[in-house]
């Protein structure tokens, strides 16, 4: 039945023009059908980029917004409507500008898990692979990070001239993890790498051989020459390091799953091939001021947005 169903997608994404893009921490499944996988910034260009106008966006709320507001011209829509991201939703537009009207003079900075909303009052948005270089290229002292104060934490450490203020958002996924469990996974297995993502808290990225977005962390091992490796991050990754690197093992220190991502489901990428599922539907003035943050991403990092 799942592979009747999948034939199906399929079938009907070439009917319908439709373009389906998965982020790395999908089920399995979901990132077998799809046509690009990756993190939400890349996923979000890549719509932009395509000749599709029907984009199934694979993932979880912010990434379905970031892809709208660079492309306002097309039908995004979110199998799972109802997946989140608690990240996100712990910076809240009444709560940021507060804190703004406190630190006027701070550069506004946030990470693309944010709300577009957010991201309508910010400077300029980061992604966990960009912020370095861009923030190299601002000059203010003060800056405000938000809404991971991990992330925020480990960019701060490259940046001992400036001041951070750091939001007290995390991702619950990778805040559970403990250096305690990651010590026990090297334990198991010495001499092995721990890769780990910025989003882990300072005593797992102490423990850490290589910190980096999960696409770093997957051409990390796909280009290193050990053949096993400790992964600090969700484990959708897994699908991607295995299908790149069927000869390499990967262990995980504890089960790191992300119920919200794990919400898209072949059922509901049919139903919204379908047409059942709404798109997503974005503030028009909110959305243009958002775009501001993102494409000040690309300039201040340097990035290609959008074939521009």
């Amino acid at each position: 039945m799942r592979n009747i169903l999948k034939e199906n997608i399929l079938q009907l994404k070439k009917e319908k023009n439709a373009i389906i893009l998965a982020h790395l921490y999908e089920p399995d499944e979901i990132q077998e059908i799809a046509d690009y996988v990756g993190d939400s910034y890349y996923l979000s260009k890549i719509a932009c980029d395509s000749k599709e106008e029907l984009i199934i966006f694979c993932g979880v709320k912010f990434m379905g917004e970031s892809a709208k507001i660079l492309s306002p011209h097309k039908k995004i829509i979110l199998p799972a409507t109802n997946a989140g991201c608690p990240m996100a939703d712990m910076a809240s537009a009444s709560d940021l500008e507060e804190i703004i009207a406190k630190y006027p003079n701070a550069f506004k900075v946030c990470y693309i898990n944010s709300s577009y909303e957010v991201k309508a009052l910010c400077d300029v948005s980061v992604t966990s692979s960009s912020a370095l270089d861009i923030l190299k290229n601002v000059p203010n002292k003060e800056i405000l990070f938000l809404p991971d104060r991990n992330l925020g934490s480990y960019i701060s450490e490259f940046f001992p001239e400036k001041e951070f203020i750091l939001w007290e958002g995390f991702c619950p996924t990778h805040e559970r993890l403990t250096s305690e469990e990651v010590l026990r996974a090297k334990k198991d297995h010495p001499n092995v790498k721990i890769l780990a993502h910025p989003e882990c808290n300072k005593p797992v990225r102490d423990l850490a051989d290589y910190i980096g977005s999960t696409s770093g962390i997957i051409n990390y091992a796909t280009k290193c020459e050990d053949e096993e490796f400790i992964i600090c991050t969700e484990e959708g990754i897994l699908y991607e390091l295995n299908k790149r690197n069927p000869n390499k093992k990967f262990y995980f220190p504890e089960k790191m799953i992300c119920p919200n991502m794990k919400k898209t489901s072949l059922e509901k990428v049919y139903d919204a091939l379908c047409g059942k599922v709404d798109e997503v539907v974005l503030d028009k003035e909110i959305s243009e001021k958002a775009l501001t943050s993102l494409e000040n991403m690309h300039k201040l990092g340097e990035m290609v947005l959008c074939g521009k």
